[in-house]
Parts: C-alpha cells; sequence; structure tokens
C-alpha cells in the first residue's frame, strides 16, 4: 500500500488479497474452518498464526481480514479488529481492557445502548463511571484523575450533535495515564483524524455509513496492534463477537463508494439546513457544519465538515415533530442512520425513549426534536421535501409558542 494514497484510493485497493484466480472483486471466504496439510501443521499455527492464517472463523477470516486491513488504512490505525454489530465493538473494547475496581470518565450524551454497557453491565461487574458535560473541558479536567483507567466519548453526540474537542481531552487523558476511546460513528473514517489527534481506540458502528445501504450489521474496533491483537483479539474470540464473513464482504464494498456517499451526504445536510433556516414551524435546526451551531469552528478543525446529520427542533412538541415526520414524502422514519437513503427519527419515542425524562431534558432530547440522516438524494428534491412537510407541521404550533 503507498503511503501517498488518500482516503479515497486505500477505501478501494486497501487490505486486498486475491486468491490464486486473481479475482478483481474480493472473495468471499465463506468458510468458518480451515484444513491442514498435517497434524504438525494444525500444531504449528494453533501455537502461532502468520500474516495469512486463519484457524477459525470466530478468530478471523481472510475475507474479514481485508476488511480490518483496508479501515485501519483509512483510519490511520495500526491495526483493528471487526465485530457482528456497532454495539460489540463498543462492549467488547470498555470489557476486554476493563476490569474490577476501574474507573472510566465518559460523556454523558451517549446512545442509549452505550449508557447501558457503562451503567448497568459494567457496572454490576465492579467498574465506577463518571459522566461529564462533554462539551465543557473544566468538568474533564476535574474528573479525569491519577487511577482513571479510560475515557469514553462519542466525538459528536447522538441525537443532539454536540462536538467533544478530542485534542483536547486526549491530552488530559494520557496525563494520567488513561486509554481514550472514542466512538466515531457520525464523523464516519471521511472525516475521522481521530487517530492523529490522539485517540487510542477508535470505535465504528459498520452499520452506518461504511455499509451505507441498509443492509447488514458489523461494528470495528481499531487501536495499536498490541491493544488489538493481546487485548481486544482474546477476549472477543472467545466471547464470540466477531463479523461474519459475509458482512465483512459487504463492508468492504460499501467502503469503494464510502467517500462519494458521505461527501453527498454532507452537502444534501448542510443545503438543507440553510433552506430552512427561520422557518415558522423550528425553533432551531443543529447542524455541526452551519455558522449557527455553536461549535461550528471546532468540528471545522476536527473534521472538516459537517457530517451527514442535522436535527430539528420544532416549536409545537411532539404533535409538530410527528406531523412533520409523517408529511415526509422522500425521508423514510427509521432508526438507523448514514444510509443511501434520507431518515428521519423521534428519539424521545424511540432511540432514546427509554431514558427518565429529567435524563432527556437534561440531554435536550425534547419532545420537539426530530434526527435527520440525510441521503444521497437530489439536493433539490430534498430541500423541498423538508419545507413542504415543516409548514405542515406550522398548523401545530399554538400562539404561545
Amino acid at each position: 500500500m503507498s503511503e501517498t494514497w488518500n482516503k479515497r484510493t486505500r477505501a478501494v485497493h486497501g487490505g486486498t488479497r486475491r486468491s490464486q484466480y486473481g479475482e478483481l472483486s474480493e472473495a468471499i471466504f465463506l468458510t468458518q474452518g480451515f484444513a491442514y496439510d498435517s497434524a504438525e501443521a494444525a500444531q504449528a499455527r494453533f501455537i502461532e498464526a502468520g500474516a495469512d492464517e486463519f484457524i477459525y472463523a470466530r478468530y478471523g477470516n481472510p475475507t474479514v481480514r481485508m476488511f480490518e486491513d483496508r479501515i485501519a488504512q483509512i483510519e490511520g490505525a495500526e491495526d483493528a479488529f471487526a465485530t457482528a454489530s456497532g454495539m460489540a465493538a463498543v462492549s467488547g473494547a470498555l470489557t476486554a481492557m476493563l476490569k474490577a475496581g476501574d474507573r472510566v470518565v465518559a460523556a454523558r450524551a451517549l446512545f442509549g445502548s452505550c449508557l447501558y454497557v457503562l451503567q448497568d453491565v459494567l457496572g454490576r461487574f465492579g467498574v465506577e463511571t463518571v459522566f461529564v458535560d462533554g462539551t465543557d473541558l473544566d468538568q474533564w479536567r476535574e474528573a479525569i484523575r491519577p487511577g482513571t483507567a479510560a475515557v469514553f466519548f462519542e466525538s459528536v453526540s447522538n441525537p443532539t450533535l454536540e462536538i467533544v474537542d478530542i485534542r483536547a481531552v486526549c491530552e488530559l487523558a494520557h496525563a494520567v495515564g488513561a486509554t481514550v476511546l472514542v466512538d466515531n460513528v457520525f464523523a464516519s473514517p471521511v472525516f475521522s483524524d481521530a487517530i492523529a489527534q490522539g485517540a487510542d481506540v477508535v470505535i465504528y458502528s459498520a452499520t452506518k455509513h461504511i455499509d451505507g445501504q441498509g443492509r447488514a450489521l458489523g461494528g470495528v474496533i481499531l487501536g495499536t496492534r498490541d491493544f488489538i491483537r493481546k487485548t481486544v483479539e482474546p477476549y472477543m474470540k472467545h466471547t464470540g463477537g466477531s463479523m461474519s464473513p459475509f458482512n465483512a464482504w459487504i463492508m468492504l464494498k460499501g467502503l469503494e463508494t464510502l467517500d462519494l456517499r458521505v461527501n453527498a451526504q454532507a452537502d444534501n445536510a448542510l443545503a438543507v439546513c440553510k433552506a430552512v433556516q427561520g422557518h415558522p414551524a423550528l425553533l432551531r435546526c443543529i447542524y455541526p457544519g452551519h455558522a449557527s451551531h455553536a461549535q461550528a469552528e471546532l468540528c471545522r478543525r476536527q473534521m472538516g465538515r459537517g457530517g451527514t446529520v442535522l436535527a430539528f427542533e420544532l416549536k409545537g412538541g411532539q404533535d409538530a415533530a410527528f406531523a412533520f415526520v409523517n408529511a415526509l414524502k422522500i425521508g423514510r422514519i427509521s432508526n438507523n442512520l448514514g444510509d443511501a437513503k434520507t431518515i428521519v427519527t423521534h428519539p424521545a419515542t424511540t432511540t432514546h425513549q427509554r431514558l427518565p425524562d429529567d435524563r432527556k431534558e437534561a440531554l435536550g432530547i425534547t419532545p420537539g426534536l426530530v434526527r435527520v440522516s440525510m441521503g444521497i438524494e437530489d439536493s433539490g428534491d430534498l430541500v423541498g421535501d423538508m419545507l413542504q412537510a415543516l409548514d405542515r407541521a406550522v398548523g401545530m404550533v399554538s400562539p404561545r409558542d
């Protein structure tokens, strides 16, 4: 792999392994096991498998390894381990490295399943988690003290799109010897420089932008070779959270068009955000790539662009949010994101509905909040669809709003 290749080229060619047939498209090695020429060869492989030697699909597979190598090259990481889902990546990375008595400092604005892992799962096994406002460096500074084992946050929070300063938090964490794990799904590998900005471990739900076409689950943990092979791999291969070869092939195909799709989605997100400014149905449009976002400058420095997701907060609360969502003709109602199709989600009643009302309020997940994951449809069509749906929601706004 040429060190001069940029991300788009690496996403097409990185990590490719070809059989004796010289296939152009990556092969699917749809096998869970591997045969050996002799008992001695089997013994030797179990003692130490070479780079292109495999034992069992739960441990590794040629198609999965191609995906791991390719995504690591894109991210600028030494190595990667592919998992069955994004949450398998989050829980696997944290559980593999933590033990009873360890202390984690985390941003409180997290996806509900991440909160469950930190509070309920790890809490049951004696791991303490302290939550802070991810945008407040003073709170990070106060909470990250000597003895902190890990720091965990979403670089762009779901669904309110707050941005954590990766470089600044990493400096605080590394000063006390803590490992920094970043859930980077909203940034996507295209807009990510998290490793270069100091992150030790980067986690993706490959279900989102990497597949990006609603076909398969997947996740990936990226970091140093020592962390991936000595900490993550032993845990994952024994607990069974590895990616299937077929899903890895889908992810490889997704990587080929990732840059094109994600940049088109970011173009659409910015176009929609500009078009809806000042609409009478809206309290605000939240988009990190727009000048109205409180952290627009940090977004520019950290990601280059605002990403593929924006959020609307409607004046009329849940009634107005539902009216808007139901009036859309192009945008589809679902709870996924990062898809080629535009997807709208009402977090308070779906992805974050299990959070207590006071937690939702503290995180800004109001009844009027709608998350919009922009697709690759025509920009003009999307703007028209959003505006007509917002017009329908105006009738749900009471005079006091």
